[in-house]
């Protein structure tokens, strides 16, 4: 096992690397709070450091990095755009990383990678079609459609967490968006879409626990959820609210790719399995015309991306290294 690769996965709350190959996957991660800087060269910083420490005294024989960052993107530029939850904008992170490091360098969306990843390593192995779906500090996906890791003009080919969900546009999502999967799904919008059900049928919470918590700015994720495992009605009927509309979010896209298998990850989806689920399992066949495919919990946990960036940097898509 004399070579290796790093793979870098970045989020909008958190930053991972790993040392690892094919092989043996993962052999030795590190994670840290992604930095909140304006400045592309205090990104740049924070992903070389997390490269060296991962790598330790490996670091030399480390012959590529792959990427699987939050986007939009330029993949073939290997530029970071703008993503909507964090404050740094167009960050040239492959040449950055390319200079300092010697070694070729790969970015792809976080949730593109993530699906290459469940191919390679997870539940994905053996199968031509599938797609992945994120719902964490955002909502995202990756799709594999006969065998083809689907890009895009940019790479951004399956960025649906800005899918329009709902024609109302009630909400707006962090990108600028209106009625945007994100913004009622991911762990910004859910306190957001909560206070608009509050608000907006004043009656139906008047005295709960769910309405104090929204006037006193404590309503979370975390706190929805443990509600609803408690058994709390209202926490209940809004988690099934969020459902249907991930139902119709996952309706399209199997509509949109057909797959075999809907692998889904992230921390709201990791950590209330059962929840988020159940109602999308419910509520699936009301939108889509395709036949459901399997969906599930990936098996890779939070750490799919990394996966997915191990992959990425092993074996590059031929038509990423021939546009990089």
């Amino acid at each position: 096992m004399s070579e290796f690769v790093v793979g870098v996965g970045l989020g909008a709350t958190n930053i991972r690397a790993a040392l690892g190959n094919v092989e043996f996957g993962i052999l030795r991660r590190i994670e840290d709070r992604t930095i909140k800087a304006e400045s592309p060269d205090t990104v740049i910083q924070q992903f070389i450091h997390l490269i060296e420490k991962v790598s330790a005294d490996d670091l030399g024989k480390v012959r590529a990095i792959g990427i699987g960052s939050i986007g939009p993107l330029d993949c073939w530029g290997g530029v970071i755009l703008n993503p909507p939850n964090v404050p740094f904008k167009n960050v040239p992170v492959a040449e950055a990383l390319q200079e300092r490091f010697n070694v070729p360098v790969y970015l792809l969306n976080d949730c593109t990678a993530a699906a290459l990843g469940e191919w390679f390593f997870g539940a994905g192995r053996g199968l031509k079609n599938l797609a992945y779906i994120t719902l964490s500090s955002g909502v995202g996906g990756g799709a594999i459609v006969d065998g083809v890791l689907l890009l895009g003009k940019d790479g951004n080919a399956a960025e649906i967490g800005h899918m329009v969900i709902d024609f109302e546009e009630r909400l707006t999502c962090n990108c600028g968006g209106r009625g945007h999967w994100e913004a009622y799904s991911s762990g910004a919008g859910i306190p957001k879409f909560t206070k608009h059900l509050v608000e907006s049928r004043p009656n139906e919470f008047r005295g709960s626990v769910i309405e104090d918590l929204v006037k006193g700015g404590e309503l979370t994720p975390e706190v929805l959820f443990d509600l609803a495992r408690s058994g709390d009605e209202k926490a209940l009927e809004i988690i099934e609210e969020i459902g249907r509309l991930n139902a119709i979010g996952f309706a399209n896209v199997n509509t949109l790719y057909d797959p075999d298998l809907i692998t889904v990850g992230g921390s709201i989806a990791l950590n209330n399995q059962e929840l988020v689920l159940k109602p999308i399992l419910a509520n699936i066949g009301r939108y889509t015309v395709n036949r459901t495919p399997e969906i599930r919990i990936t098996p890779l946990g939070g750490d799919i991306v990394l996966y997915g960036a191990i992959a990425l940097a092993s074996n590059p898509p031929s038509v990423l290294v021939s546009r990089g």
